[in-house]
């Protein structure tokens, strides 16, 4: 399937099988899985036609229920199918929904290069650092058997891995003490391991050497070696797949090209127990997320490179939060366009339990931007959107961090960014945004701009 389409499966027939009661429990055992609060993984019902399954905004592959069967969610948005939605939404007087969309032959299918909009927001550090809780993936499931050409999870772990790698490169690979064991000549050093000292030199009569172990500092650690080993993973991976990335290939192996020469001197040997018992240092914040990245790259090809290069695989069952990444990607955006003005962009602005997406403090271009991941902008707008974020704007913290006088009667503009593949902008210059974005005529200081998306 893909986004924000549904399927019927007829209570007469699936796949041609007469539905038996034991078949047909199975089906109505299955239930609805949501990914967080705003976000379902697919929505199941039951109607007077059969059982409804509908992909929500999230792309993944699972399994429903214990019926065998299994959900492949594509990451492909159609314009065609915002109608699909039951969620009412109200047309602009100067526009119509029914005549973007008439043709039914042609229903404006894109698929999102998901990964080139992963690759931008992984690149801009204040969009990286918000990543968090974009994919989950059940490790203890039974892995699903698909073909390479159809897996979505591994590229997004290697874009991801690789990307959060570069920045750490960048800065210079984190240095620490590390044991090292050496049969020294003519000198004793740190402390004799015995028993080693006795096989490799007592019984060979080689009475000037002792075997000892110390501690070194330097760059040559367990963590850098697991990241080394995670990195002749992944590019063998890009190599053996490079039809999976399409036109992000270049810029991917380019990322490679920069991180290898930094792990020249150190060795892939990895000691488990080491790795475990290492310390998280604040000051090197990016290697907790790199080193989780790479231990779920090592659990998918199951600690062995040759399976970077099978044609079938077999995949626990994920899903990735699309609205999150829009999010981001519209965040990312922003930053890149506004690199003075990047302090005042304020991404997940919190008060008394309440996260707006972005908030905007620069005078003269203040506003509450709420990004949806939803179809319907493109020719309407759904109320409950919209009190949402005109909450947001009522909020006494959120005015004060714009400097606003309690006694102030000043209304803050209000946007909603959504994605539009045909006729949304790219430059999100606070200028641009604000010559750009289109007033909502029910609403006074409510604003909609459709943003263009990488697609393939």
């Amino acid at each position: 399937m893909s986004e924000h389409t549904s399927v019927i499966l007829g209570f007469d027939v699936i796949d041609n099988d007469v539905l038996n009661q034991c078949t047909y429990a199975l089906f109505d055992s299955i239930q609805s899985k949501r990914f967080n609060q705003s976000s379902h993984c697919y929505v199941y019902s039951k109607n007077e036609k059969g059982f409804e399954l509908k992909a929500d905004y999230c792309i993944g592959l699972d399994w429903l229920g214990k019926t065998g069967r299994f959900l492949y969610v594509e990451p492909k948005i159609n314009s065609y199918s915002a109608r699909l939605f039951n969620i009412k939404t109200e047309s602009e007087p100067h526009e119509k929904q029914e005549e973007r969309t008439t043709d039914k032959t042609n229903p404006y299918i894109f698929e999102l290069d998901y990964l080139k909009m992963l690759l931008h927001v992984t690149a801009i550090a204040e969009s990286n650092s918000e990543i968090n809780d974009l994919i989950k993936i059940d490790w203890n499931a039974q892995p699903i058997k698909i073909e390479q050409k159809d897996d979505r999870l591994t590229p997004f772990l290697v874009v991801r891995f690789l990307q959060t790698l570069k920045a750490i490169v960048r800065k210079g690979l984190k240095k620490d003490y590390y044991k090292v064991q050496e049969n020294l000549s003519n000198r004793v050093k740190g402390k004799i391991l015995v028993s080693q000292h006795f096989k490799q030199n007592v019984f060979k009569n080689r009475f000037t050497n002792t075997y000892c172990e110390y501690q070194v500092f330097g760059e040559d650690h367990a963590e850098n070696r697991f990241l080394k080993k995670v990195l002749q993973f992944s590019n063998s991976y890009v190599e053996n797949n490079k039809n999976l990335f399409g036109s992000n290939h270049q810029d991917i192996q380019h990322t490679i090209n920069f991180c290898l020469p930094a792990f020249t001197h150190i060795t892939n040997q990895v000691n488990d127990y080491e790795l475990k018992h290492s310390k998280y240092n604040p000051f090197y914040k990016d290697y907790k997320e790199v080193l989780q990245a790479g231990s779920y790259i090592l659990k998918r090809f199951g600690y062995n490179i040759t399976q970077t290069a099978t044609q079938k695989l077999a995949v626990p069952p994920f899903w990735i939060d699309m609205p999150r990444l829009f999010e981001l990607y519209v965040y990312s955006k922003m930053i890149e366009a506004n690199p003075v003005n990047k302090k005042d962009i304020h991404f997940q602005f919190s008060t008394y339990g309440n996260a707006l997406d972005i908030l905007v403090s620069k005078p003269g271009f203040q506003m509450v931007i709420d990004a949806k991941y939803k179809l319907q902008y493109q020719s309407g707008h759904l109320h409950e959107d919209i009190r949402q974020v005109a909450g947001y704007a009522r909020l006494n913290k959120v005015r004060e961090k714009l400097n606003l006088e309690e006694e102030d009667n000043v209304n803050i503009d209000c946007l909603i960014i959504y994605p539009d593949m045909e006729n949304g902008i790219e430059d999100l210059s606070l200028q641009t945004i604000k010559d750009n974005r289109k007033k909502i005529e029910a609403y006074y200081k409510v604003y909609k701009l459709g943003v263009k998306l990488p697609w393939i």
